[in-house]
């Protein structure tokens, strides 16, 4: 077991300020090591880092043991507990490919993976085109030929692209629903399809996940 700080790099992520974005690389900065050992955070000062910190290792079983919140640089010490699953279940079911109608729907359904919630995700209607290779977010209507600038702005913040997030998703066992008749209607052939092991199905089948989720999201 290593408990000394000294012998580690700590984790400098300044200029992040969404949390499930910190707290997916401090999960993985934790996996390869012993409970009991310890990761050093760097952060910048932005209040609800330490609110959802705090909130994340609650709902883990780690333990924030050491806190240094003041100036322009946060740093928190996080302490690896036993591994918990959770027993609690989160469904959404996902209906706009909008680049900004994503980000609340993605973001909750990270943050209940990062709490060790048995995550499915049903896209259906256009948002089926967010899983096809090539997929960009853009926004909708007339700011349309400008999304590229909030996409980089979204992104330095730590609000990734939505495929690097389905992809975060995945690894933290994740599970991905594609409407069968929306994927026919938008043109997105299971060729197509970015990820693996996505279920294509209706909504018989991902019944099934309503019926055993605790929490349910519509966007």
């Amino acid at each position: 077991m290593v408990t000394d700080l000294e012998t580690r790099n700590p984790l400098d992520l300044r200029g992040r300020t969404i949390t499930t974005f910190i707290a997916y690389e401090v999960h993985e900065a934790m996996s390869p090591l012993d409970e009991g050992d310890r990761v050093e955070v760097v952060t910048d000062a932005f209040t609800a880092i330490d609110t959802d910190l705090r909130a994340w290792c609650r709902a883990t079983g780690n333990a924030l043991v050491d806190s240094d919140i003041t100036g322009a640089t946060w740093r928190f010490t996080i302490e690896k507990g036993a591994t918990r699953r959770s027993t609690r279940a989160f469904a959404a079911v996902i209906e706009d490919d909008g680049l900004f109608e994503l980000l609340a729907p993605l973001g909750f359904a990270l943050a209940a993976a990062l709490e060790g919630h048995d995550v499915s995700l049903y896209f259906q209607g256009p948002a089926v085109k967010v899983l096809a290779n090539g997929y960009v977010a853009k926004m909708h209507g007339l700011g349309r030929p400008f999304s590229r600038f909030p996409r980089v702005g979204l992104d330095k913040v730590g609000h990734i692209p939505p495929h690097a997030k389905l992809g975060q998703l995945q690894r933290l066992g994740a599970h991905i629903y594609a409407c069968g008749p929306s994927m026919d209607h938008y043109k997105v052939a299971e060729a197509d399809l970015a990820f693996e092991d996505v279920i294509v199905a209706e909504y018989l089948t991902f019944m099934e996940q309503m019926d055993q989720a605790d929490i349910h999201v519509y966007a």
